[in-house]
């Protein structure tokens, strides 16, 4: 029999009550000694000792036995009070109780000692699966950090802490622990941990030391069992594989933002140098003929150049605006005073602007009975229709129409549809990223890819929202909505 060692409370608690069961079994035996006049009562003591076995364990078990036969033999075995064996018989039934009272009590207790450790061992392994796929989920090293000292805490039943080499991790948070932190290649010193009750094992993996966790049961009194301890390491363990896999996450995440932000410098300065230079040539070549030719010119000849040089300066306008604003949407900086104004208005000067490029399309416009009128900002509203317009104009043949329709209910619709290729369905929702360029697109005409994703952006700035969508006829619907003024302009 494994007697508890002076310091584990817990385990002389369990003795007393073994020792509390053989009371109560004394007291009941008394009870029927005095209402049956008969001293046979072993089988009550015998319950008594498997309730101690079953509740207890072995341990207590073996004291229950040894204390119920002391007892029996004093208090019922005749003649009382007195520690004797008058007959053989008396011997022969105190002996056989004895060892019935062993073995039944050995076997109940370690029955109980058996179910006990299966429940703590299917227990630990629960928690170790929830941890693990906890960890598995986790690409924050800081979150790792977080779930590690949680999870140790509550496997150590009391507090923990993870460090790295930064600010400690603390759980329960506002803890205190030693003021030295054990940290490094060699082993911590651990004098002030000891001190403060604190046990700690190194984070390694892959032979590297990623830091030290700490961590303090709520209660010094019994000391931790050989598979608790256990626990604690193979969650430490996962741990430290769980933060490994988080750096090389974050180092990934990293490689591929410079990447991708690399991808994204190419081809904006691929976009700027052909959308920027062809307008230039187109300015350059108009300019200098007019200078060197400019007295040999009609004034036919005149005119065209010079709306070649207006026409084309303005699409370096447009181009440059549509730069300036999406730097301006990517930084927050975008800033919109909402105010009325009339849809139809903003949608003709957008078209006025656009038709010199027309060619043979056949324009088709919708409006409401009544004004349309929208809260937001006229000037961002045209700049949207603009790019919604070019990008229609671009990639349509010219023997197409375009139609635009004007609807203001509880908000204001503006759709613009082409008669072009349109979009494969998968790209609906793409056509409106930085940089998208379909494959009917690339074949056409070369574009910055900018246009709608500026689109989008201003009208979810003034509040509305953008969409395209397929209809049945073919080519692209544009749908632009935005908040209707409670209003109307005066």
């Amino acid at each position: 029999m494994n007697w508890p060692a002076l310091r584990d409370l817990e385990g002389w608690r369990r003795y007393a009550a073994a020792f509390g069961t053989v009371v109560v079994s004394t007291l009941v035996s008394e009870l029927l000694y005095r209402s049956l006049d008969t001293t046979r009562l072993s089988m009550v003591f015998l319950a008594g000792v498997v309730v101690a076995a079953v509740w207890l364990g072995s341990g207590p078990a073996y004291f229950a036995a040894l204390t119920a036969y002391g007892i029996y033999n004093f208090y019922l075995v005749d003649p009382r009070f007195t520690i004797q064996f008058v007959t053989a018989e008396d011997f022969i039934v105190l002996t056989v109780f004895l060892i019935v009272a062993m073995l039944t009590g050995g076997l109940a207790g370690r029955v109980r000692d058996a179910a006990r450790r299966a429940q703590s061992r299917a227990q630990a392994t629960n928690a170790l699966l929830a941890a693990s796929r906890e960890f598995t989920s986790l690409v924050s090293e800081q979150a790792v950090q977080e779930r590690l000292a949680a999870h140790l805490a509550t496997v150590a039943r009391g507090e923990a802490m993870i460090s790295t080499g930064g600010a400690a991790v603390l759980h329960p948070p506002g803890i205190t622990p030693p003021a030295q932190t054990p940290a490094g290649d060699a082993a911590p010193s651990e004098e002030a941990w000891v001190a403060a009750g604190w046990r700690t094992r190194l984070l390694r993996a892959d032979g590297e030391v990623l830091g030290v966790a700490a961590w303090r049961p709520a209660t010094t009194e019994s000391a931790p069992s050989d598979d608790q301890t256990q626990l604690v390491h193979v969650l430490v363990d996962l741990g430290a594989t769980a933060l490994v896999r988080a750096r090389l996450s974050e180092a990934r995440t990293e490689i591929e933002t410079l990447a991708r932000t690399e991808r994204l410098r190419n081809a904006l300065l691929s976009s700027i140098s052909h959308d920027l230079r062809t307008p230039l040539a187109s300015i350059l070549a108009s300019a200098t003929s007019l200078k060197d030719f400019g007295e040999r010119f009609d004034s036919t000849v005149r005119a065209d150049l010079l709306d070649t040089i207006q026409e084309e300066a303005e699409r370096m306008n447009r181009f440059i605006a549509n730069l300036l604003n999406m730097t301006k949407l990517e930084s927050g900086a975008l800033r919109v005073e909402p105010a009325p104004f009339d849809v139809a208005e903003v949608a003709d000067q957008a078209l006025a602007r656009l038709s010199s490029r027309l060619g043979g399309r056949k324009v088709t416009r919708r409006l409401p009975a009544r004004p349309a009128v929208a809260l937001g900002d006229s000037i961002l509203l045209e700049q949207a229709l603009s790019n919604v317009l070019e990008n229609a104009l671009r990639y349509t043949p010219e023997t197409t129409g375009l139609s635009v329709e004007i609807e203001a209910e509880h908000e204001v619709v503006i759709t613009i549809a082409d008669q072009g290729h349109g979009v494969p369905p998968q790209d609906l929702e793409r056509i409106f990223e930085k940089f998208y360029r379909g494959g009917a697109a690339e074949s056409l005409q070369q574009g910055a890819g900018l246009g709608l994703s500026i689109t989008r952006g201003l009208v979810e700035a003034m509040g509305g929202s953008a969409q395209a969508r397929l209809p049945q006829a073919g080519g692209l619907e544009v749908e632009i909505r935005l908040p209707a003024a409670t209003e109307a302009l005066t």
